[in-house]
Formats: structure tokens, sequence, C-alpha cells
């Protein structure tokens, strides 16, 4: 399947989406978004900026862990912390976050997420914790 014949999802996040990053798989326990490098996501050196990988290894540890079945109550939570760690860099391509759940409390559960560039080279990984928000 082509990044273009991929289904989109609705983020329901208007900072996510002014990027451009697109969420194309989400169920209980995995989310995967996938960003297209464009000349307005790099720093000074052409690259991609650190802050827009640690913007998708954040969301996908996060989205990971708020799924909900279609007509169920939305689940929402916020992040308590997120250790990053880079491994490469790229300048061009699509950008393939993927987050897995590790471990679900009642109200605070932990998740670690990947950033692939091409889904060839790791860019960067992280561990995050996150607290469940009551609707």
């Amino acid at each position: 399947m082509t990044e273009n014949q991929l289904k989109t999802l609705d983020l329901e996040n208007p900072f996510l989406e002014s990027l451009g990053i697109r969420l194309v798989r989400w169920e209980d326990g995995y989310a995967e978004m996938h960003l297209t490098v464009v000349p307005g996501l790099t720093n000074r050196t052409g690259r991609i900026h650190g802050g827009v990988i640690c913007t998708l290894l954040d969301s996908v540890c996060g989205y990971c862990g708020q799924y909900s079945e279609p007509g169920q109550p939305k689940v929402k939570a916020v992040t308590l912390s997120l250790t990053t760690n880079f491994i490469g860099n790229a300048d061009d391509g699509l950008i393939i976050a993927k987050g897995y759940m590790v471990r679900r409390g009642r109200s605070v559960y932990f998740s670690r997420s990947e950033v692939w560039m091409n889904n060839e080279e790791l860019l960067a990984t992280a561990v995050g914790t996150f607290k469940y928000v009551k609707r």
C-alpha cells in the first residue's frame, strides 16, 4: 500500500494537523503516525528538527493508550514524563512514528515509541508515562 492509499484517521489535534502529521493506524495498545519532511520542518542544517521528532514520539506514545472503539466515550491523557534518545537524523522522506503500550494501570500508563525514516532507519526512541484525564 502506498502512502497516498493509506486512510488517515481524525487526529482531533489542531497542532499535529498543522504540522502535516497523519494518524494512519490506531488500535488498543498501538498508534502509527506519518509525516512527510518538508522544508518548514527542518532546522538550520536542513535536517528534521528535533522538536518535530519529539512531538511525534510523545504523540504516538500518548495515542497508543487512548484508543476507544467507535461510539464509546473518548479517552484522554496528559504526558507526565517522556525520555527521548536521538539515534540518527534525516533530511528528506517519510517519517513513520510507532507507539506501543507497555503497561496500563487505572490512572497511569507506560508506553514506548520509535521514529523511523522511510521505515528503514531508526531516528529516535522514547519511553513515556501518561495520566488519564477524567471526563
